[in-house]
């Protein structure tokens, strides 16, 4: 009898010694009305973590802005976001195996001579826009920090004494190891509803400056975004995406920019990453309002824009992957 009681106290002793194994909460559910509260604290990394991070998270469509290397605002977010999509604990420590993930930091990238097919000249009015077959890059520098998402400054830094401003065909640059951004993919055209994405909703965060997709009420993307303006601010309220354009021609029209109606005095604008709406068009049923790219990337989060959600064209590229047409869009502060 007492050697029975000995035994169960020895078990009971031993199950309570025995580390509780803690199971991170998931949190997946689409936003309540005022949205997610990201607001969490993180440590500044050091570059070269900082940089792994932000190739991380941006390789799995959660959009940490452009890639520098540096703990932004967005880098933050993404970061949050990402560990809320996947059920872990929404605090600053990053597992290494996140960052084990991106083994190459940095790549290198050869420019090749049908890049010079998307470098042209470039105008700043509309009026000499229009004249265009094409609003082209500006240059190749452009065009490679586009195709990488980082800063040009960035890049600068990661090819000190090289003449990124004269960059040539045949010219190697050191570039984040990031899935590019292939302008040459593209091809004009509307996109088909996409049954297997029937069930996903877009959320806009006007004030945290943030798109989020949802599958059923699974998070699955995260991107940062320029929600309209003080002017023309975004159209708080439920929506849907009437049709998905890539490379799209832009009607420049000033009656709409300025008052959100149409006017008579307008000039449409060719297709081209350097569109004022970049390399995608996702019309609202919302007359003037859309999602789409942007020809100046480095804006995003900061300048505003014209009633529309405006995000930088690699981001834009995959969204119109993650989305279909007849979407829900839902527009909050």
């Amino acid at each position: 009898m007492h050697f029975r009681i000995l035994i169960v106290l020895l078990a009971l002793a031993a199950i309570a010694a025995k580390p509780v194994q803690k199971t991170p909460p998931v949190r997946t559910t689409a936003p309540a009305e005022k949205g997610p509260q990201v607001r969490v604290a993180l440590p500044n990394y050091d570059e070269e973590t900082s940089t792994k991070l932000q190739i991380f998270l941006d390789n799995n469509d959660f959009g940490p802005g452009k890639i520098d290397g540096r703990m932004g605002e967005f880098f933050r977010k993404a970061l949050v976001h990402y560990k809320r999509a996947h059920g872990m604990w929404e605090t600053g420590a990053v597992d290494q195996w996140l960052v084990d993930q991106v083994p190459e930091t940095y790549t290198t990238f050869t420019i090749p001579a049908e890049a010079e097919n998307f470098v042209g000249p470039t105008a700043s009015k509309p009026s000499e826009q229009a004249k265009l077959k094409s609003l082209k890059y500006g240059s190749l520098l452009e065009l490679v920090a586009e195709r990488y998402h980082s800063a040009e400054d960035f890049l600068r830094k990661l090819n000190p004494g090289m003449k990124l401003d004269g960059l040539k065909v045949g010219d190697t640059v050191k570039v984040p190891n990031v899935l590019p951004f292939k302008i040459e993919d593209l091809h004009e055209g509307f996109a088909q509803p996409n049954p297997a994405f029937a069930n996903r909703k877009l959320y806009v965060d006007t004030k945290e400056r943030f798109l989020l997709i949802y599958d059923d009420k699974q998070l699955v993307a995260e991107f940062p975004i320029t929600p309209g303006s003080t002017t023309l601010p975004a159209p708080i309220g439920v929506w849907k995406i009437l049709g998905i354009a890539t490379l799209p021609v832009f009607r420049h029209d000033e009656g709409v920019l300025q008052h959100g109606e149409k006017s008579d005095v307008f000039f449409n604008l060719p297709p081209g990453p350097n569109n004022p709406v970049g390399i995608l068009w996702m019309g609202l049923n919302k007359p003037h309002v859309g999602i789409h790219g942007t020809n100046n990337p480095e804006t995003i989060g900061r300048a505003a824009s014209h009633g529309c959600i405006r995000t930088a064209n690699w981001d834009a590229a995959r969204v119109k992957e993650l989305v279909s047409v007849g979407n829900v869009v839902s527009i909050f502060r």
